[in-house]
């Protein structure tokens, strides 16, 4: 059935289809990348394709290429039971320009799955709401998902933050989260305790 999805994909963006594959009942369209939501969008609202399930997000870097990143989706029809992997090729060989359009309005679960692909690989997302580090801490420097990126690189040092009254984003509440450290059931174990008397 998936094939299906490539052949409409092929006729309703005839010049947007770089190259079709299969693998194991797989099908993958690799698609340009300025056609990249426009595909998406069609294939979401399509009575025909109905992929209402946005399965994963996310990129692979072949630093020897250019375009260097391959951003990569696996879409789902829950209704249908049918399933397809596009594909879009960004960025130059020094991991620059690599960008693309946000799917977040067609589906909210790209949200943090783009800000994945931002914070691990560096790859822009037009349009996202709120593109910023899921993973690593915003002072750090880099991205760490790059082939080239040096597995000895230091990161730099920063400043102790307080955890008390910490404003946290949303989707989280202030109650939500668990801050840093040995929990118990009833909260933070106290450090000037009998260690005997504390939960694990």
């Amino acid at each position: 059935m998936s094939q299906v999805l490539v052949e409409l994909v092929k006729k309703h963006f005839p010049e947007a289809v770089l190259e079709t594959h299969a693998q194991h009942g797989d099908d993958t369209a690799v698609i340009e990348a300025r056609a990249w939501k426009a595909v998406h969008r069609f294939l979401f609202e399509a009575p025909e394709a109905r992929m209402n399930m946005l399965m994963d997000l996310t990129a692979v870097d072949f630093p020897d290429r250019d375009p260097r990143f391959e951003v990569v989706t696996h879409l789902v029809s829950l209704d249908k039971g049918h399933r397809l992997r596009l594909k879009a090729r960004v960025g130059d060989p020094d991991g620059d320009d690599a960008e693309i359009e946000t799917l977040t309005d067609i589906w909210a679960s790209a949200n943090w799955m783009e800000r994945e692909c931002w914070d691990m690989l560096g790859i822009s997302f037009r349009g996202h709401p709120d593109l910023r580090r899921i993973l690593m801490y915003p002072e750090f420097v880099g991205h760490p998902l790059r082939k080239d990126y040096p597995a000895d690189k230091i990161q730099p040092l920063v400043a102790y933050r307080e955890v008390d009254n910490i404003d946290k984003l949303p989707p989280f509440g202030v109650d939500e989260g668990m801050s840093f450290g040995r929990q118990t059931h009833a909260g933070v174990i106290d450090p000037d305790a009998d260690e005997d008397a504390q939960v694990n």
